[in-house]
């Protein structure tokens, strides 16, 4: 039962599970046989194999940037496209000059169109200025047209990020997570007794 009292759907939960037998090779789901057949396919077999050989060649060796550096050659992408948040322009500048130096990178700011968020009768942080809106799916539009082979997400605001993960033509990786306020550093909550304590069982409550 559920704190509701209605009876609960059948779920996975493998945060409840301690065995962990799957490390083993032991299958729980009956679903193995499936997924295996979806990794043949070619557009997910490269990238598998790919990010396999990364992780086993440079495990505890590289950091993310040097193995998103090293996934890129070894997929042989040619063109990266960067979708950065305004508030973290310095970071999307250094980001573009590394990259640069190995591939050629698109880079578009999340205020690109410079749309009003009272167009679309958005909530504002102000509400008695004008406030560009983030244009995720104009980010992905753009990337498209400069045909980026993978697209990068830095620092985009939590739904944004879904939008242009949507609409993107191209794969997507995040190298940059929104939180203004643990400096993006979300997993920071997990490690805080502070949150854990004061936050989250405050809110339940």
């Amino acid at each position: 039962m559920d704190r509701t009292g209605e009876k609960e759907e059948k779920r996975i939960q493998c945060t409840a599970c301690r065995s962990t037998i799957c490390k083993d090779g032991k299958d729980c789901t009956g679903l193995k046989e499936l997924i295996e057949a979806r990794y043949g396919k070619p557009e997910n077999r490269e990238i598998f194999e790919a990010a396999s050989e990364i992780e086993g060649k440079y495990y505890m060796k590289y950091c993310r940037l040097e193995e998103l550096i090293a996934f890129c050659r070894r997929m042989a992408y040619q063109r990266l496209g960067i979708a950065f948040c305004a508030g973290l322009a310095g970071e999307a500048e250094i980001l573009d000059e590394i990259l640069s130096r190995f591939f050629t990178v698109s880079s578009v700011c999340c205020k690109v169109c410079g749309m009003d968020k009272k167009n679309f009768t958005l909530v504002q942080i102000q509400e008695d200025r004008f406030e560009a809106t983030c244009n995720p799916v104009g980010q992905a539009e753009l990337l498209k047209r400069d045909r980026t082979d993978l697209n990068i997400i830095l620092g985009l605001c939590i739904g944004h990020d879904i939008l242009f993960t949507k609409h993107s033509h191209a794969p997507v990786t995040t190298f940059v997570v929104k939180d203004r306020v643990l400096a993006h550093n979300p997993v920071g909550a997990l490690y805080s007794g502070y949150y854990q304590r004061n936050k989250f069982l405050e809110n339940e409550k």
